[in-house]
């Protein structure tokens, strides 16, 4: 398993307590994938910059994709770059995916979340992700929590130790909370807009 998949797995888990925009957790998948990334050695982060390293059989293949869309040669790609790119549809991709797997099951409701009749099943990917949220592990933790995601727990998450790590989860939140500006500007203008076709 890899922390996007996790991640993917508890926002299905939470929803629709916690129903999650699908754009928010693109940028949180995207995020997920470098942290992977870097724990794999496949790259490193000088500054803001991600920069390709060996590459490592990943055993996931949406993380190879990730690995292989890599800017390979300087000027090298910006985190804040990388999440919007490789985040464009993301969540889909993360579905699609599990879909393939049968790890989800049909379920005959009137709505659900991720707007598909599936939720997961229960696997030993779905445990692993569930063992991973229960312990509180700070990436998975910091991730879930960008995202609106804390269940009944108080109180912030966990520190992460690695600098780059940190950096990669506060580029996250950064993109979360400028998408979130970007929502709110949009809303503004569209009301603006309303209140002058109906000339107030």
């Amino acid at each position: 398993m890899t922390t996007p998949r996790d991640l993917m797995i508890i926002a299905m888990d939470a929803a629709p307590e916690h129903t999650v925009e699908q754009g928010n957790l693109s940028l949180a998948l995207a995020g997920a994938e470098v942290i992977d990334l870097l724990t794999a050695q496949a790259v490193r982060l000088e500054g803001e910059d991600i920069v390709p390293g060996y590459r490592p059989t990943l055993g996931d293949r949406l993380l190879e994709e990730a690995a292989s869309s890599l800017v390979r040669e300087a000027p090298y790609e910006s985190l804040d770059d990388w999440l919007w790119r490789r985040g464009r549809g993301l969540s889909s991709a993360y579905l699609a995916a599990l879909e393939g797997e049968g790890q989800l099951t049909r379920q005959r409701r009137r709505w659900m979340p991720f707007r598909t009749s599936q939720t997961l099943i229960d696997s030993p990917d779905h445990r692993q992700a569930e063992d991973r949220w229960t312990s509180d592990e700070p990436v998975l933790a910091t991730l879930a929590a960008s995202l609106g995601i804390r269940d009944k727990r108080t109180g912030d998450p966990p520190s992460v130790a690695d600098d780059a790590v940190t950096t990669v989860l506060a580029a996250v939140h950064d993109a979360l909370t400028e998408l979130e500006a970007e929502r709110q500007r949009r809303a503004i203008e569209e009301a603006a807009f309303d209140n002058v076709w109906r000339g107030e």
